[in-house]
């Protein structure tokens, strides 16, 4: 009979790790395609979730509001204690023309509008900075509200981040959740290299802020209330347990690449002491605002 026992409570443990490996599967073991025409594909390209670990975030276009610098001071701290290493912010103005190259996330915020004449001009400093090999004489536009890209050159990686955030101080509940899972989400994706995961079962629990339920919202005003809740009902607002644990996972994996099955076998092995230090992290209510609580409670 104990043995019996010993053996049905070992069940849920197993069944939550075989969970995980396969979201982390889905999310980080990739190869990495383009569809951009033109763009010097000879670059030697090396995933790894450590790549931006300590690297400073350079603000422009507009200064963050109130919820904004919440959000990124709460995403740097938790950055911070994962990798162990401080990430500086700064802001610098108008262009990523003053940002200066290096080990740096360049992240344009804007309201009203996407700033696509600003954009452009980041991107073509990025591209003669880091030799990108992009195109050259492109006019690049924003597809959504929020959108982040890495690219990687001769002279290094650069990486631009472009996000919407509110007008005023003064938002409503559902705009202040808006603008809050839209840079959560682009933030987490950037310093750790995850690709979406798409989520088809609309009734299913929703484990991480990578899934997605697919949902058509490109003929609705980005401002609209229609928008804002059919993008908010696509996926977690804010950060899953299992997310947490990816962190810890990328920030301690001894391997070179983390879209390498290694990756996996670190995470398969390792399982039960970064459970363990991402429910550290969950408790600290430092990072309340980062968290979904619903998404977290149902893992």
């Amino acid at each position: 009979m104990l043995s019996l026992a010993l053996t049905l409570l070992a069940l849920p443990a197993a069944a939550a790790r075989d969970d995980v490996l396969a979201l982390a599967k889905k999310g980080w073991v990739y190869q990495l395609r383009t569809t951009m025409i033109g763009r010097d594909m000879s670059i030697p390209v090396r995933i790894n979730g450590r790549l931006l670990a300590g690297a400073s975030i350079c603000i422009v276009g507009e200064r963050p509001r109130r919820q904004t610098r919440l959000i990124l001071d709460e995403f740097r701290a938790l950055l911070a204690e994962v990798h162990g290493k401080p990430v500086p912010m700064r802001y610098a103005g108008p262009t990523a023309r003053l940002c200066g190259a290096g080990r740096t996330v360049i992240l344009r915020l804007y309201s009203g509008r996407p700033p696509n004449s600003a954009l452009t001009d980041d991107l073509a400093w990025m591209n003669d900075s880091y030799a990108l090999g992009l195109p050259t004489n492109r006019l690049y536009t924003a597809g959504s509200p929020a959108m982040a890209q890495t690219f990687f050159g001769r002279r290094g990686a650069g990486t631009h981040i472009m996000v919407k955030q509110p007008a005023r101080d003064d938002v409503t509940e559902l705009e202040a959740a808006f603008y809050r899972s839209i840079l959560v989400e682009e933030l987490f994706q950037t310093f750790t290299f995850g690709m979406d995961i798409l989520h088809f079962d609309r009734s299913g629990i929703f484990q991480s802020k990578l899934q997605e339920f697919p949902v058509d919202l490109r003929y609705m005003n980005w401002d609209s209330q229609g928008f804002m809740q059919g993008l908010l009902g696509s996926n977690p607002s804010g950060l899953c347990e299992f997310d947490v644990f990816m962190l810890h996972a990328i920030a301690t994996a001894p391997v070179e690449q983390t879209n390498e099955p290694a990756f996996l076998e670190f995470i398969a092995e390792g399982y039960d002491e970064l459970m363990a230090r991402a429910q550290v992290t969950l408790a600290d209510p430092g990072y309340a605002d980062l968290i979904d609580a619903e998404c977290r409670s149902r893992n």
